[in-house]
């Protein structure tokens, strides 16, 4: 049994989860814990044209590129999706690094806006699963943005100012998990990971080998 559900794995077509959430909600800390739990879950690494953070790897956390790069790719259609972020920075998702873990059946979990889960969703539907966290309360943002001491005064009230333009997107989405509590959280979101790779549309090339000779073996003994 574990052969079939090895081969199983092995021929199913990656799936694309796509987390959106107000700054503030866990989001970057609930992928960190995902990608711990799975190693079928790798990270889209994202381009951006803002200065690495000093605890940021380039490469790893983001690939740091300059404006001029970052128009290249534009012209060539390289990106799933872009965005000019409200911050005055860009980012995009770069189709190449995306589609090789896809078709290896290995997913691939996205920390992405409502505006790049737009594009994304159109460009490639049937690969999209879209996640939306919401915050247990807005007073609760304010608190774990102080907390985290990575943004300053002004970029915090910018980033409270846009909570609500934030939230009113969250019907968009496949599903909604609220993040009071960042283990229920995850444990929640590799639930709804587990069960999306479970559907027929994503095991069709396994499933129709596999079913092929179930049916030869039951022809045989009749």
């Amino acid at each position: 049994m574990e052969d079939v559900i090895d081969y199983l794995s092995r021929e199913r077509r990656g799936a694309m989860f796509l987390i959106e959430a107000p700054s503030g909600t866990g989001k970057g800390t609930i992928i960190k814990e995902l990608l711990k739990k799975d190693d079928k879950l790798k990270f889209s690494v994202s381009v951006t044209t803002r200065p690495p953070r000093s605890n940021e790897v380039d490469g790893v956390d983001y690939h740091f590129i300059s404006d001029e790069q970052y128009d290249k790719y534009k012209e060539e259609d390289a990106f799933y999706e872009y965005v000019d972020s409200q911050y005055g920075n860009r980012y995009a998702t770069l189709r190449s690094e995306v589609d090789r873990f896809l078709a290896l059946g290995e997913d691939v979990i996205f920390d992405i806006d409502w505006m790049g889960a737009r594009q994304v969703k159109e460009k490639a539907p049937q690969d999209v699963v879209t996640i939306y966290m919401l915050p247990p309360s807005v007073k609760e943002v304010r608190r774990r943005l102080e907390k985290r001491g990575t943004d300053s005064h002004e970029v915090i009230e910018k980033r409270m100012k846009l909570i609500g333009e934030k939230l009113s997107h969250w019907q968009e989405f496949d599903y909604v998990v609220v993040c009071e509590n960042p283990e229920y959280a995850s444990e929640t979101i590799m639930h709804i990971i587990w069960g999306e790779r479970m559907k027929r549309t994503r095991q069709q090339k396994g499933l129709e080998h596999f079913v092929k000779e179930l049916m030869e073996e039951a022809e045989s003994i009749k």
